[in-house]
C-alpha cells in the first residue's frame, strides 16, 4: 500500500511540476537562462554568426566571442508583464546588458577625427587595425543599458514555445542596439 501511495505522489509531483514549468513566463526565463549559461545551441549560433563575418581575423573572432560570452554571463532581466490570449502569449521583459553599441559608435566617431592612426601604406583605413581598436573599446565597457523585449509564444501540443526573436531583439540581447 505504501509503495502504491508513494508511486501515486511521485507521478502527481512530476506532472504538477511539468505543468508549473509550462507557462509563458517560465519558457521565456528558460530561453534567457540559455544565454546566461552559454547553452551549446546559443554558442553554436554565435559561432555561425562570427564565422560568417569575413572581415575579422581569427584572433579578432576569438576576442569578439569572449566579449559576447561576457555579455551573456552578465545578462540580467526582469519579467514585466505576461499576457495570454488562447494559444498565444506575449511576455514583456526588461533586460540589462553591457552597452556595446555606445562603444562602437564612439569608436567610429574616433575614426572620423583620428583617421591617420588607422591608415595603411596606401593611406587607406586599415580595417584590421580599426577592428582591434573597436574590440578594445568594447572590452573596456562598464556601463550597462536597459532594453524592453516582447517575447511572442505559441501553445503547440499543450506546450508553450518561444517564437524566434526579431533581429532588433537579438541586437538588444547583444548590447548592440542603438
Amino acid at each position: 500500500m505504501k509503495k502504491k501511495l508513494l508511486l501515486f505522489f511521485g507521478i502527481f509531483l512530476l506532472v504538477g511540476c511539468q505543468q508549473m514549468m509550462n507557462t509563458p513566463t517560465k519558457q521565456v526565463e528558460e530561453f534567457l537562462s540559455k544565454y546566461q549559461t552559454m547553452d551549446k545551441k546559443v554558442m553554436d549560433q554565435l559561432d555561425e554568426v562570427i564565422d560568417s563575418a569575413g572581415t575579422m581575423t581569427k584572433e579578432q573572432k576569438e576576442k569578439y566571442r569572449d566579449l559576447m560570452k561576457k555579455q551573456y554571463k552578465n545578462l540580467s532581466y526582469k519579467i514585466k508583464e505576461d499576457t495570454e490570449d488562447g494559444d498565444e502569449a506575449t511576455v514583456e521583459v526588461e533586460i540589462e546588458v553591457y552597452d556595446y553599441a555606445t562603444a562602437i559608435k564612439n569608436a567610429e566617431s574616433y575614426l572620423l577625427t583620428h583617421k591617420e592612426e588607422f591608415l595603411d601604406e596606401e593611406e587607406e583605413v586599415d580595417d584590421e587595425k580599426f577592428m582591434d581598436y573597436k574590440l578594445s573599446e568594447i572590452d573596456n565597457v562598464k556601463d550597462k543599458v536597459k532594453y524592453t523585449l516582447h517575447f511572442v509564444l505559441e501553445k503547440k501540443d499543450k506546450e508553450w514555445e518561444v517564437e524566434d526573436i526579431t533581429d532588433i531583439d537579438r541586437q538588444k540581447l547583444h548590447g548592440l542596439y542603438s
